[in-house]
């Protein structure tokens, strides 16, 4: 079994709203529901989780509903951290396993092929991430009395930019989060994403890369709403 599990617990502060970003309107859908939208259709999918800002979850209901989502089996509350909302996902989920692909909710461009080739990867890995090539050249600043300057120019050929889904078998992430918890040192560091948990607590564990898409925006700012509205655009004219 493959659950899609669809973080959605942040409150949009960066995209300056009112209210959580992910029930912003973009190419006539919340961008929320363009994400549980892909999910639904994708074949491999059998069950999707929702994980909402705290006194949200009524709306995702109503758009649920509406929509006739049958994929949509829990609605959860999300946490005031990423990994607390993760965290949170994976009690729901509860301990039969299956595979896990976690999304960021904001990213609302995924694409089916990414999907496919994520199940697909968890046939034979335990863990996956998403990335594409960086394209800038990516420095390491060194401090100096005034401000930065360069330390170091790092290969561009090696490095990647993470996206989402990250993929897992739910005994290996949720034995990572069981680590990362027990550890009274977590919090002083806390990981910025799954498989930044998974590195650090079961390093031993490959993440195997299956290949992202520039078109996989993660919608932070409010320029992001404009990029994505063009993006939809571009995607219904194709």
């Amino acid at each position: 079994m493959a659950i899609g599990v669809l973080l959605a617990g942040g409150v949009g502060q960066r995209v300056g709203l009112a209210m959580p970003k992910q029930l912003v309107e973009v190419a006539g859908k919340t961008i929320i529901e363009h994400s549980i939208a892909v999910f639904e259709s994708a074949p491999e999918i059998d069950e999707i989780v929702v994980l909402m800002t705290p006194g949200y979850a009524g709306r995702i209901r109503e758009i649920v509903d509406r929509g006739g989502y049958r994929k949509v089996t829990k609605i959860v509350e999300g946490g005031a951290s990423r990994t607390e909302t993760t965290w949170r996902a994976l009690q729901a989920l509860g301990t039969q396993e299956c595979d896990v692909l976690l999304h960021d909710a904001v990213r609302p461009l995924v694409s089916p092929r990414i999907i496919a080739e994520c199940v697909k990867a968890l046939e034979t890995h335990r863990a996956v991430n998403v990335a594409i090539p960086s394209s800038d050249t990516i420095l390491a600043a060194a401090p100096t009395a005034d401000g930065e300057s360069i330390g170091a120019v790092l290969d561009r050929a090696t490095l990647r930019r993470s996206q989402t889904p990250q993929c897992f078998r739910l005994s290996v992430i949720r034995e990572a989060y069981e680590r990362a918890l027990a550890d009274p040192d977590f919090d002083k560091q806390p990981a910025t994403d799954d498989c930044g948990v998974l590195l650090r607590y079961l390093p031993e564990v490959p993440i195997h890369l299956v290949p992202g898409s520039e078109r996989n925006i993660k919608i932070t700012h409010p320029a992001d709403l404009r990029i994505a509205e063009l993006l939809f655009a571009t995607q219904d004219a194709s």
